[in-house]
């Protein structure tokens, strides 16, 4: 039996662990920061954003991502664009991207293809994903919308630069 203390910045380190993920609970399900509070753990990309941008416009939005997907892959991703940009574009034409993304099922074939299902004969077999028509349909909407790429082999993947954008989609669709 080891009888040797504890290690101290191990626990230091472990205590700053529990007390960061309780700050992300409250803050994820809504608490209000209160007034005057200053949550640099909370909103160091906030704050980032606040320094880059300034107070002379209408701000920016910023998203990020680290993902590690289940196939091994890692990517890593970041976009900022002004509020201005965003208010003044014509939002029509990211209709088709979004509405590549309005169907359960092109939603579960994209999960799939994140865990690693990546050919046509492989996902064909997905009961879930519907008939061989079907199935063709959905990728080629999803190809077509940029969410997905093909090779020449029929292996299918979500693009690099494109895995935190969904992600973040997916995101702020959750309620």
């Amino acid at each position: 039996m080891d009888s040797s203390p504890p290690d101290p910045l191990e626990h230091r380190v472990s205590e700053l662990e529990r007390r960061f993920a309780e700050l992300i609970s409250r803050f994820a399900h809504g608490e209000p920061v209160p007034a005057g509070a200053k949550a640099p753990d909370v909103f160091w990309a906030l704050e980032g954003l606040r320094g880059r941008v300034g107070d002379d416009n209408a701000g920016a939005v910023l998203f990020t991502g680290a993902v590690n997907l289940p196939t091994g892959e890692h990517y890593e991703w970041q976009y900022g664009t002004a509020v201005d940009d965003m208010l003044e574009a014509d939002w029509s034409d990211w209709a088709g991207a979004l509405g590549a993304l309005g169907h359960p099922v092109r939603l579960l074939l994209l999960r799939r293809v994140l865990a690693g299902t990546r050919t046509a004969t492989e996902l064909a077999a997905d009961e879930a994903l519907g008939t061989t028509g079907q199935l063709y349909h959905h990728l080629r909407l999803l190809v077509g919308a940029g969410w997905l790429h093909s090779s020449a082999r029929g292996q299918y993947a979500v693009p690099g630069d494109r895995v935190v954008p969904l992600l973040v989609v997916l995101s702020g669709a959750k309620r």
